[in-house]
């Protein structure tokens, strides 16, 4: 199905209780709901990548609450993940998408997996990329609050001063560094993402890996060797692929950036998975 330039990049609010959420929808077709990391934006899932609306589906994508064009919640403990599976709800609502494949990286990822398990009736297919969360508060709170300290205190040059160089080949290391000022750049409420940076990794978005067992809808995992994206580990991917049944795994070759930095690439596997699925357009009917 073809899509035209009016139906293209329509921005839309969607009201929360305590804030309200920047939303975007692009192309018509099955709904398709991209779900950013945190201290990132809805560009940075798919990177600008178009694919999936003009394959024909309904691309919906929003700043996660205190997060880009979104405003602060109006209290700091709130970016937990069942308040951030909420919000997603929220926005299939405002869209009038009944259910849809959810594609969510990181934070993203475990916001998805959230909704998973507790809106089952929501969702027709999942793309976890790059998981980094266990079902429990992060074992590196410190870290979270050094960083969440450094941006409300100095900006983007306070944040890039706790992160430290990235632990990757050094040949990548001010590429990374680039793409992570570029990212934080995009906030207008920056505090919001210091609060978020604390709060989150506090929170769990479900209880332990053994609750993963109950996702029974297609299921695609994204991962990313280890030398270039150590925040994401590949052996939680792994862990998933393991225990959502019958999940299928999706990962780059060796010497090549991962897929979750590649928009375009990541988009063709993410179709052939949905065509493989049955949940392409033509014999699909949420």
């Amino acid at each position: 199905m073809r899509v035209s330039e009016s139906d293209l990049n329509t921005e839309f609010a969607v009201d929360r209780p305590d804030t309200t959420l920047a939303a975007q929808r692009s192309g018509a077709g099955p709904g398709v709901l991209l779900l950013h990391g945190l201290s990132a934006t809805r560009r940075y899932v798919l990177h600008g990548s178009t694919a999936i609306e003009r394959a024909g589906y309904q691309v919906v994508s929003y700043d996660a609450r205190g997060h880009g064009d979104s405003a602060p919640a109006n209290h700091p403990e709130t970016y937990d993940y069942d308040t951030l599976g909420e919000d997603a709800v929220a926005v299939l609502d405002r869209a009038e998408v009944d259910r849809a494949i959810l594609i969510g990286q990181s934070m993203g990822a475990a916001t998805a997996v959230n909704v998973a398990l507790r809106h089952p009736d929501r969702v027709a297919g999942l793309v976890v990329v790059t998981p980094a969360h266990l079902g429990a508060p992060s074992n590196r709170l410190e870290r979270w609050d050094r960083l969440a300290r450094g941006l409300r205190e100095a900006g983007v040059e306070g944040f890039m001063e706790a992160y430290g160089d990235p632990p990757v080949p050094e040949r990548w290391r001010d590429t990374i560094k680039t793409v992570i000022r570029q990212r934080l750049s995009r906030h207008v409420h920056p505090n919001a993402v210091a609060d978020a940076l604390s709060a989150t990794p506090r929170s769990a978005a479900f209880d332990g890996m053994e609750e993963l067992t109950g996702i029974s809808v297609p299921t695609l995992i994204v991962a990313s060797l280890d030398e270039l994206d150590p925040d994401h580990p590949l052996r939680i991917a792994e862990q998933y692929v393991r225990t959502i049944p019958n999940a299928e795994f999706l990962i780059e070759n060796p010497g090549e950036s991962p897929l979750a930095w590649r928009g375009g690439s990541l988009s063709a596997g993410v179709l052939r998975f949905l065509a493989d699925s049955g949940l392409g357009p033509a014999d699909s009917e949420h």
